[in-house]
C-alpha cells in the first residue's frame, strides 16, 4: 500500500468510525450500561485472582502487582483491538446470514467495513486496565526511576499486543470462508487463550506453555514483554520478539483473509 492509498484508507476509516459511533450513541443508556458492565466483569475476574494471591502471597514467584500488570496489559490490548476492529470477531453472522454479500457491493474494502461496523469504544475496560496498570507499576517500582523507562515500553507492548490479538482474530475469522461456523474455534483461539494469558505462564504445564507461545502465541501479548519490562530476568529481545511475532501474525492473517475472500461463494440471498 503506497502513501496515497494509505491516506485514502485512513480517511475512509475515520469517516466510517464517526458514522458508526453516532449510530450507537442514539441509544445512550444502553451504551453506558454495557460499558459499565464490561468494566465490572473484568474487575470481578481480577478480584478472584487477587483473593488467591492474598491467600498464598505469590503464584510461581509472581506477586499480586506483577500479576496485575499482566492482567492490565492484556485488558488494554483487548480493549484496543475490540474498539478498532469490532465486527471482525463477528464475521460468522455475516457468513451465515448472507449479509457479507451486501458488504461486497459497497465501495470500500470489506475488511475496512467490518473494522468500523458497530464501532464500540471500550471505555470501561480501558479505564479499568489503565487504573490497574498505574497501581501495578507503582507497586512494582515504588520510588525506582526505572518506572519512566517501563511506561513507554509498556505502551509499546500494549499496542503490539492489540495488533497480535487482531491478527489472531482475523486469522480465525478468515477460516470461516471454509468452515462457516467458527464460534467454537473463536472460543479456543481468542477467549480461552486470552483468559489463560491473564495469568503467569509458569503456572501451566509445559505442553500448554508451548501452545500459548507457539500455536496461539498470546504469551507475546503480556508475559514475554513483562519478563524484560518489569522483571528484568530476560533481555530486550523478548520485547523485540513480541513485536516481531505481532507483525508476522498480522501479515499471515491479511494474506489468508485476502485468499479466503477471493474464494468466498455468495449465498445468492
Amino acid at each position: 500500500m503506497n502513501r496515497a492509498e494509505w491516506s485514502r484508507f485512513m480517511t475512509m476509516y475515520r469517516i466510517l468510525i464517526r458514522s458508526s459511533f453516532r449510530s450507537r450513541m442514539q441509544y445512550t443508556f444502553n451504551f453506558w450500561v454495557g460499558t459499565a458492565a464490561a468494566a465490572i466483569i473484568n474487575a470481578v475476574e481480577f478480584a478472584l485472582l487477587a483473593v488467591v494471591l492474598h491467600r498464598f502471597g505469590t503464584i510461581q514467584g509472581w506477586s499480586i502487582a506483577e500479576s496485575g500488570y499482566l492482567y492490565a496489559v492484556i485488558t488494554l490490548s483487548k480493549a484496543m483491538y475490540r474498539s478498532f476492529a469490532s465486527d471482525v470477531h463477528h464475521l460468522e453472522k455475516y457468513l451465515v446470514s448472507g449479509d457479507l454479500d451486501g458488504l461486497l457491493l459497497r465501495p470500500a474494502p470489506v475488511l475496512l467495513i467490518l473494522m468500523t461496523q458497530n464501532f464500540s469504544p471500550r471505555f470501561g475496560e480501558t479505564l479499568l486496565g489503565a487504573s490497574m496498570l498505574a497501581i501495578s507499576l507503582g507497586a512494582i517500582f515504588e520510588d525506582d526511576p526505572a518506572i519512566w523507562t517501563a511506561i513507554p515500553l509498556t505502551v509499546l507492548a500494549i499496542a503490539s499486543g492489540a495488533v497480535l490479538m487482531f491478527g489472531i482474530g482475523l486469522l480465525t475469522a478468515s477460516s470461516g470462508f471454509w468452515l462457516t461456523r467458527i464460534d467454537a474455534l473463536q472460543v479456543l483461539t481468542e477467549d480461552a487463550a486470552r483468559t489463560a494469558a491473564q495469568y503467569p505462564l509458569t503456572i501451566y504445564p509445559g505442553w500448554l506453555q508451548g501452545l500459548l507461545t507457539g500455536l496461539i502465541p498470546v504469551a507475546f501479548i503480556n508475559y514475554m514483554p513483562a519478563l524484560y519490562i518489569i522483571r528484568g530476568t530476560h533481555g530486550a529481545w523478548t520485547l523485540g520478539l513480541s513485536v516481531a511475532v505481532s507483525g508476522v501474525m498480522l501479515l499471515l492473517s491479511l494474506k489468508l483473509w485476502k485468499f479466503g475472500l477471493s474464494r468466498y461463494q455468495s449465498t445468492g440471498s
